[in-house]
């Protein structure tokens, strides 16, 4: 993955709120407004065909069928779109990003299922087998968690969740913080949902939507709309049957510009290799672990590799935080704030050690 070295990017270590585009994803963009600006007979059609494109690229790196993918255009409106279409009750940390939390209480009140939430709010606990173990009833049909807590970085045991809650119940994964910044076995989940604004770096309005195949058939298309149907483009003023894959949770054609973005963040992807990418994000990370020890402050993310990707959190004593992170930014740093006494580091392949050592000094100071 590319996408410039110069000192500005160095010091950007907040991919976890949004990752730059890569110059590819630049230039794709750029081609494809070209292209929009020269129509003829075949303009829309070779537009559009990076809707497919795209699809392609997330059944690669998912290993899931191109069948069971449908993109979207934000981790938002997949957990939404997921939400509306299950029933029964649905076990979730109200601790998650509001992301994947407002869907499931809209849902609710809507009439379409139950929340149950989680134990232990507030607490900065991560949402583990044991926990969800703990407050499982006959009633849960789903649990709804994320990849990678936006709060400190742990990493969901997908696998340990798939066993406890047993192959009858669905597993519905904010991958947002996850996808493109760890390697993993996504194969546990049933309904996995992803923006590729932030580790992806393919820019706002991406994303997708990966299924099981128990996912797909559970998940109703509720807000399924129009461009989910079968001969959609035959106007007869009746109402058609859906299509039988993924795409039946489509509400609406797509920009062939965001489409195009997300293909091309995705191949770049596959090209410099998932596993290498995850390994260097998560050195980074770990050297930013080790200089938050060394400045005497509290690492508020999982020391262990495995349980860590490439969010790391510094905790400060309450109050302190911002002025450090006022300090910070006026260095060049970009992070994220969170309350008055956390710091928020999420760096990317493109994070040089000079900047790695200048972070180091700048938290020491």
């Amino acid at each position: 993955m590319t996408g410039g070295t110069n000192s500005e990017l160095d010091l950007y270590v907040n991919h976890a709120s949004y990752g730059p585009p890569t110059a590819a994803v630049a230039e794709t963009v750029q081609r494809l407004l070209a292209t929009a600006m020269r129509p003829g007979p075949t303009t829309s059609a070779e537009l559009h065909g990076e809707h497919e494109r795209a699809r392609a690229a997330v059944a690669r790196l998912t290993r899931v069928p191109v069948s069971r993918v449908a993109l979207t255009t934000s981790t938002s409106q997949g957990l939404l779109q997921t939400a509306f279409g299950l029933g029964g009750e649905v076990l979730l940390s109200r601790d998650e990003f509001p992301a994947n939390v407002y869907p499931w209480v809209r849902a609710e009140a809507a009439g379409r299922l139950r929340v149950r939430s989680l134990p232990g709010a507030g607490e900065l606990l991560p949402v583990t087998p044991e926990r969800v173990a703990a407050a499982l009833t006959p009633a849960v049909t789903a649990l709804a968690v994320s990849a990678v807590d936006f709060r400190t970085g742990y990493r969901a045991d997908l696998a340990g969740l798939r066993a406890v809650l047993g192959p009858e119940r669905l597993l519905v994964v904010d991958g947002i913080q996850g996808f493109g910044a760890i390697e993993t076995d996504w194969s546990p989940v049933d309904a996995l949902a992803v923006g590729g604004q932030k580790w992806l770096r393919a820019g706002w309005g991406t994303g997708f939507l990966a299924f099981s195949e128990q996912g797909l058939a559970r998940v109703e298309p509720t807000l399924g709309s129009w461009a989910g149907a079968e001969d959609q483009a035959r106007y007869d003023g009746t109402i058609h049957p859906l299509v039988a894959g993924a795409e039946r949770h489509a509400v609406t054609n797509l920009s062939p510009f965001t489409s195009g973005a997300l293909a091309t963040a995705l191949e770049e992807l596959a090209a410099a290799g998932v596993a290498d990418t995850a390994a260097r994000i998560g050195s980074a990370a770990g050297t930013i672990a080790d200089a938050i020890d060394a400045a005497g402050l509290t690492l508020l993310s999982p020391r262990e590799p495995e349980r860590r990707a490439g969010i790391v959190v510094a905790g400060y004593p309450a109050g302190a935080a911002p002025e450090a992170h006022a300090r910070l930014a006026a260095a060049g740093v970009s992070s994220t704030l969170h309350g008055d006494s956390r710091i928020r580091f999420s760096p990317h392949v493109t994070t040089s050690p000079a900047a790695l050592q200048r972070l180091a000094a700048l938290l020491r100071g």
